[in-house]
């Protein structure tokens, strides 16, 4: 009897992962090189084995799971470092939504310590939609800064905002290094200038640019364009930074760091059935997978790693770019990362006829254009090939 429980159940199993297989088959790779918009890509290889070894842990409840707890802690002290902090606190937890959420509960918390009634954050026009979620769910103000003609946030404005407006208080500054439409970084050290005069907190997404301006050359750097954006700047408290973007972690793998552990009181919920007394992640459930791939990979690559797979996207931007002159495309701007926009009419026209050739890209807000995010999945042939399906496709 035993025997055929075993056999039926074996049976079953392969109907199972030959169903799921099916399934699996409808869905895109990214080793196809056909997904141009995503700002994710193929995790590491290494990833599959620390994905079994960590399937069962959950960082909700630490104390079960002190080894992987440990690692959290090294994690964050490896992004802290790499930001220009010695001494992060952080979590890494589902993605950027949830990163930015969490540094605008910091924001908030701080604001109603101060007595203040309203939340008021100045966030630019290419702040993330994750935000919007934030001021739902908070009820938070938002002063949107219109965009420089380098497509940043104008400090200007925010000067003569905080000037103009002197009893209504702002509580937070969002930035921007790598927006998500065109990959550009907002001035950072100049918005720093009057956060630390005013005494204002500033949360940088850097979601996308936080592993890729670190590891970014002198050679791919717009002369006049300043990359700063970490914590050597005064008055940045918060940094949203994905290892499951260009750092190669499986999905979900985001981080949150803070400028050091005090910021965790704000976080802090009651959890008396758990083993821990406290929790600050917005979920509880959490898998240490995220954790555990990061600090394998991080540790594989190394900087010198990273820094390669960075130059190896900057080359092929720089690539596409050029492809993208010969059939006489123009770019909206010169790429500050590994992001193109190219310019078009008509670009969601356009992106709905490419996804009917088999090409899924994206649009821009701030500008007409297409949005090609030049991922490490992404190669010189794909991008030839794309650039002539373009083309056949402006002939409709």
């Amino acid at each position: 009897m035993l025997k055929e429980d075993r056999r039926e159940n074996m049976e079953k199993e392969r109907e199972i992962l030959e169903k799921l297989k099916k399934y699996r088959e409808m869905d895109l790779k990214y080793v196809d090189g056909r997904i141009l918009g995503s700002m994710c890509t193929k995790p590491h290889p290494i990833s599959k084995k620390i994905v079994e070894m960590f399937l069962e842990t959950n960082l909700g409840d630490p104390g079960l799971f002190p080894g992987t707890k440990n690692l959290e802690e090294e994690v964050i002290k490896m992004i802290g470092e790499m930001l220009h902090n010695k001494n992060p606190f952080g979590y890494i937890i589902s993605g950027g939504t949830e990163a930015n959420i969490t540094a605008m509960r910091v924001v908030k918390k701080m604001s109603r310590e101060k007595g203040r009634k309203e939340v008021n954050i100045f966030i630019p026009e290419t702040a993330h939609f994750s935000f919007e979620k934030a001021r739902e769910m908070m009820d938070l103000n938002y002063i949107v800064v219109p965009l420089d003609k380098k497509y940043t946030m104008d400090v200007k404005y925010i000067k003569d905002y905080i000037e103009d407006n002197v009893e209504k208080g702002i509580d937070g500054i969002v930035a921007i290094a790598g927006s998500t439409e065109l990959g550009t970084i907002d001035n950072i050290p100049e918005i720093s200038k009057v956060a630390k005069e005013h005494n204002i907190y500033i949360h940088v997404d850097a979601a996308f640019g936080g592993f890729v301006i670190p590891f970014l050359e002198d050679r791919y750097r717009l002369e006049g364009y300043n990359y700063h954006f970490d914590f050597s700047v005064d008055n940045v408290i918060s940094i949203t930074v994905d290892p499951h973007k260009m750092g190669l972690a499986p999905i979900p793998a985001g981080g949150i760091v803070f400028r050091d552990s005090s910021f965790k009181r704000y976080l802090d919920v009651e959890t008396p059935y758990l083993t821990e007394s406290y929790q600050a992640t917005l979920i509880g459930t959490r898998s240490g997978i995220g954790v555990a791939t990061t600090w394998g990979i991080m540790k594989l690559l190394g900087y010198e790693g990273y820094r390669k797979i960075v130059s190896q996207c900057m080359e092929n931007t720089y690539y596409l770019v050029k492809r993208m002159k010969e059939y006489s495309f123009e770019k909206a701007i010169d790429p500050v990362l590994n992001i193109v926009a190219i310019r078009d009419e008509d670009p969601v026209g356009t992106s709905l006829i490419l996804r009917k050739m088999g090409w899924y890209l994206s649009t821009c807000r701030c500008v007409d254009a297409l949005r090609v995010v030049v991922m490490p999945h992404i190669t010189k042939e794909h991008i030839d090939r794309f650039i002539e399906t373009l083309a056949q496709c402006k002939k409709y």
